[in-house]
């Protein structure tokens, strides 16, 4: 009972949509829950099918119709040592500029209060996303 509980739900439909296309999942976390036949690059997560690389080093040859990431880009460059707050938006524009195929779409979900250098721009205004939705929790 916790974010997932509403976040993989809502990726997990966005990939049904999306059955035949191209598609890219940034961390490993629907493995966890379905049996997906999509791509998955995850830095550190060893499982089978599961591509082991920073994802700002992350090249396809062919591009993707649809990105999801479920609370993962968040730790990008924030649990590093040294720490690198703005790889966040080098990852970000990564799979943007490299990855996304042009009619293509970047799904993500991103906690709150974890991260302060995501938190900043979004409080300045400066997120990096077109379009936000946010989930408020009400109780614990």
């Amino acid at each position: 009972m916790n974010e997932r509980s509403v976040e993989i739900p809502v990726v997990m439909e966005l990939v049904i949509q999306n059955q035949g296309k191209r598609i890219l999942e940034v961390g490993n976390v629907l493995s966890n829950y379905y049996n997906i036949p999509h791509e998955i690059v995850d830095k550190y997560e060893k499982a089978p099918n599961v591509i082991n690389q920073d994802v700002i080093d992350f090249i396809s040859k062919e591009k993707y119709d649809l990105i999801v990431s479920i609370s993962t880009l968040e730790h990008v460059g924030w649990d590093e040592q040294p720490q690198e707050p703005a790889k966040l938006l080098q990852a970000i524009e990564h799979l943007r500029d490299h990855c996304l195929a042009p009619a293509g779409q970047i799904v993500v979900s991103l906690p709150v209060g974890y991260n302060k250098f995501f938190d900043g721009l979004l409080q300045d205004g400066k997120s990096p996303f077109t379009t936000q939705n946010f989930l408020k929790r009400i109780s614990k």
